[in-house]
């Protein structure tokens, strides 16, 4: 019997998985029609007394990365529509949320009916397969600072169609576009666009190359269209990656992305909660979730009066205090503290 066929050697290390960081070039980038989609993984927990339950998380999911990354090594390809990064088993996935939702019970039972309410779709298998382009979610955020939800949907919409404009193509024979809607994950709002065939961002390549006038006619202020260049050249640069913002230590990519002109803690923490998929963030600095807290305890948040010019329905001391009880899952602790408001909890104190 003839021995098997090897792979060589050489065709090996060409070969990129789709997973890797952005390193195709403008051409290539403008003819796909799927975002760059990969998978982050979830915040360390901190030790302590909960250390042998955490190190077990911690042992779950990197098993998990090492299944998601096997093709890597394998060379076995995945489907085109889901990376390896990002095609974590149902079982799996379901398991972490499971057991997510009841830590936070066992925590303060409190939290039961606000679970049984309101199912969280960001960490369910759905949320964690969908395609995420780092670049153009740190972007939609500056694009839709300081604006109204429409007028962020139709900047954005101008911004894309100044490196793809619409063609006829886009359109089917009856000249009516398929729909896809998004939900935003925090509001529970639902949003319908029109699908078409033509890519959905425009690469870091092409927004760093493009002149600042012509940025603006989108839309965007002088300001907003420096940021937006600002950061496409640090994905340019490699200063910022796909790659290193899914693996890289939560701190750091605080750190790092905080850096960029444009983006502060809010806006990150957010993107690290709801594109990142990190199980552990948890935002101090949210005036929603320090109401949803204050609700949680018991407070009359009706009563509660604006001092200084500045709402302040619980301390960031006894914010930080709760809400470390709930680690290593503060992410869904804090999407359930916007729900609070939605629910009685008081039944259960």
């Amino acid at each position: 019997m003839p021995p098997p066929t090897k792979r060589p050697a050489a065709a090996a290390r060409k070969r990129k998985t789709p997973s890797d960081e952005f390193t195709h070039n403008t051409e290539q980038a403008a003819s796909q029609s799927a975002p760059h989609t990969w998978y982050a993984n979830d915040n360390h927990p901190r030790p302590g007394p909960g250390a042998a339950r955490n190190a077990h998380t911690q042992q779950r999911e990197a098993d998990r990365r090492a299944g998601n990354h096997a093709e890597a090594e394998t060379g076995s390809p995945q489907p085109a529509a889901v990376s390896p990064s990002k095609a974590p088993t149902a079982t799996t996935t379901t398991s972490i949320l499971e057991e997510a939702c009841a830590h936070l019970i066992s925590v303060d039972s409190r939290m039961r009916p606000l679970i049984e309410a309101h199912p969280c779709r960001v960490f369910s298998a759905e949320g964690l397969a969908e395609q995420i382009d780092p670049f153009e979610s740190l972007c939609s955020g500056i694009i839709s600072q300081q604006v109204s939800g429409a007028a962020a949907k139709a900047i954005k919409k101008r911004f894309v169609e100044l490196f793809f404009p619409p063609t006829p193509e886009d359109e089917d024979e009856d000249g009516d576009q398929e729909e896809d809607h998004h939900v935003n994950e925090i509001t529970g709002s639902s949003s319908t666009f029109k699908k078409t065939t033509r890519p959905r961002f425009p690469h870091p390549s092409q927004v760093a190359a493009c002149a600042l006038d012509r940025l603006r006619t989108a839309g965007l202020s002088q300001r907003k269209a420096e940021y937006v260049q600002g950061l496409a050249e640090r994905f340019v640069a490699g200063e910022l990656s796909a790659r290193m913002l899914a693996d890289a230590p939560y701190e750091e990519v605080i750190e790092k992305l905080t850096a960029v002109r444009g983006l502060g803690r809010w806006s990150v923490e957010m993107f690290a909660c709801f594109a990142l998929k990190r199980l552990d963030v948890f935002s101090l600095g949210d005036l929603g979730v320090q109401r949803g807290m204050a609700a949680f305890v018991g407070r009359d948040v009706a009563k509660l009066k604006n001092k200084g010019g500045k709402w302040k329905y619980m301390s960031e001391q006894d914010m930080r205090e709760l809400s470390d009880r709930f680690a290593p899952y503060r992410s869904l602790f804090m999407w359930y503290m916007w729900r609070v408001e939605e629910t009685d909890v008081s039944t259960m104190e």
